[in-house]
């Protein structure tokens, strides 16, 4: 069953077309992953499945509703700017959020208390909230948005401008929630966090690209990949003939975007070893969801 269905959903800004013709569903149980640079459209999307902004055009089926709106009891929402209150206290955060939510005293508490040792926030129940790290901060926020127990939970970019551990334990969190049986959409401009999802849509310019499990969005890639290590800051000049069609450097080597990497490497050795340039290491590597969605966005361009 799928909990969020988009068709051909489309929105703008004046004469902006922010999201043009995006479609893809998520299923039940699934982590399913937006990415995408800043201007994508990740945050109007978001909007548009929600309720909070009506697209121009299309559908957005939630939890089996066309209304968005009579499913957000159901949904837990973490936008990209969560408001939390700087000067009330991580608990004074938790009470007023789950009185927003209906909640009674009592269960507020009860609720209260699971989801802060869920993230770890337990022992900073007196703290201010504008005491807190942006990573805690973040945590905060999505313990806010779990407190009604939602079916479905949507985060937009909710790691953007943590420090490394605090996305760590972040996504630690989302898995935990996952495997209790919870649906999450997330946005990211990270495709690192992206390889974490069970299925990825691209958007870009307002488009998806493409969307599937990472393993299928990586097989799809048409090109190959040489992986060359040389004793050398620039290995461009002496690879002239070989017929690649990017080199990039990768800190200490070099990626080889190639048709075919046999002949690509037997060309490599051949031009290097006319210049008596002694070839450290050469091998076949595996493409990245980066490199697919940079291959796909030169393509569109």
């Amino acid at each position: 069953m799928m909990t969020i269905e988009a068709v051909s959903l489309e929105h703008a800004f004046g004469k902006r077309r922010v999201l043009k013709a995006v479609s893809f569903g998520v299923e039940r149980g699934e982590i399913f992953g937006v990415v995408g640079p800043d201007g994508a459209g990740k945050t109007t999307l978001v909007r548009a499945l929600t309720g909070v902004l009506r697209p121009n055009g299309g559908t957005v089926r939630l939890l089996g509703s066309l209304l968005p709106e009579r499913a957000r009891e159901n949904v837990g929402v973490i936008p990209q700017a969560f408001a939390l209150y700087g000067d009330l206290t991580v608990w004074e955060n938790i009470r007023l959020y789950a009185s927003l939510y209906g909640a009674a005293p009592a269960e507020a508490e009860r609720r209260g208390k699971e989801i802060l040792a869920l993230t770890n926030l337990l022992p900073f129940g007196d703290r201010l909230a504008d005491a807190l790290s942006g990573g805690m901060k973040r945590k905060l926020a999505v313990a806010a948005g779990l407190l009604h127990s939602p079916q479905v939970f949507i985060l937009d970019e909710p790691t953007t401008g943590v420090d490394p551990v605090s996305r760590r334990e972040i996504w630690n969190l989302l898995y935990r929630l996952n495997r209790e049986g919870l649906t999450i959409l997330v946005t990211t401009p990270y495709m690192d966090e992206a390889e974490l999802c069970t299925r990825v849509a691209f958007l870009h310019e307002g488009t998806v690209m493409a969307c599937g499990t990472p393993r299928e969005l990586c097989e799809s890639y048409p090109w190959q990949i040489l992986e060359l290590s040389v004793p050398l800051r620039d290995v461009k000049p002496y690879l002239a003939g070989v017929p690649a069609r990017e080199i990039l450097a990768f800190g200490t080597s070099f990626h080889l975007v190639v048709k075919d990497a046999a002949s690509a490497e037997t060309a490599v050795r051949e031009a290097l070893s006319r210049k008596s340039i002694p070839v450290r290491s050469l091998r076949r590597v595996a493409p990245t969801l980066e490199d697919v969605f940079v291959d796909l966005t030169g393509e569109a361009a």
